[in-house]
């Protein structure tokens, strides 16, 4: 099997390898199927697609909807990187899932908007999957509603020009959406789990997600949620996308 590449922003250690161990535990993969790089640190590099089954993004405090001049260096870097990647994926169809991060990558092509109209605090919410959704191969493999972890400052407000809708929640109107047969993008986050999610309210306390002394509220809230159903998207993009 050709392997997988995982790509991640994250330069909090703790949660960058919370997400990537999540990512192997879920998707089946063995760390030898996979090939990490943390782009926050280090340059992506020539890719070439046909070395890889496909392509995982995880999530991260980037925004691409950030002033020009609030984005550092690393920031700007990695945007201009993941464009470039993002066109060549949808030129080929290649097999693509993006979470959160995933969404300011993909959403913004082909006269995608990326804004801040639909943000939403972060915490477990009810996912509806739409008829398209329910049919598709990827998310079709989940319930038509199921609670998700998510958390975001920025969101799609209108998808890019064909691209089909996947599923929304009350919040937030684009929670996925798919270019083409292979590319995927969504807002929550398939790969969090509870411990997951306690790991993140912890480290990026002081990012603006929420007020700090907000904390312990929010991981007790996790703690009272069911969250189950999304990590069956990453054993199922593997199952599908494996070469």
């Amino acid at each position: 099997m050709k392997p997988f590449l995982f790509l991640g922003t994250r330069a909090e250690d703790l949660a960058a390898d919370g997400e990537y161990g999540a990512v192997l535990r879920f998707s089946g993969l063995d760390e030898r199927d996979v090939r990490r790089v943390r782009l926050e640190r280090d340059e992506l590099g020539p890719i070439d697609l046909d070395d890889w089954s496909g392509i995982v993004l995880g999530g991260g405090p980037f925004n691409v909807s950030d002033p020009l001049e609030a984005k550092s260096p690393a920031q700007q870097r990695v945007e201009a990187e993941l464009r470039g990647l993002a066109e060549e994926v949808v030129a080929r169809d290649f097999p693509f899932l993006g979470a959160c991060y995933g969404i300011g990558t993909l959403g913004g092509l082909a006269g995608g908007v990326v804004d801040r109209t639909y943000a939403e605090p972060i915490g477990a919410t009810t996912i509806t999957l739409t008829e398209e959704g329910r049919a598709d191969r990827l998310t079709g493999v989940l319930p038509e509603e199921f609670d998700a972890f998510l958390g975001h400052k920025e969101a799609v407000s209108r998808l890019p020009t064909g691209a089909v809708l996947l599923a929304s929640s009350a919040g937030c109107p684009v929670q996925a959406f798919r270019i083409g047969e292979h590319v995927y993008a969504t807002q929550f986050h398939p790969e969090l789990d509870l411990e997951g999610i306690c790991t993140r309210i912890d480290v990026y306390r002081h990012y603006g997600y929420f007020e700090p002394g907000g904390a312990d509220e929010l991981i007790a809230r996790a703690r009272e949620a069911t969250v189950n159903e999304p990590p069956r998207m990453l054993a199922r993009f593997v199952e599908l996308f494996a070469t």
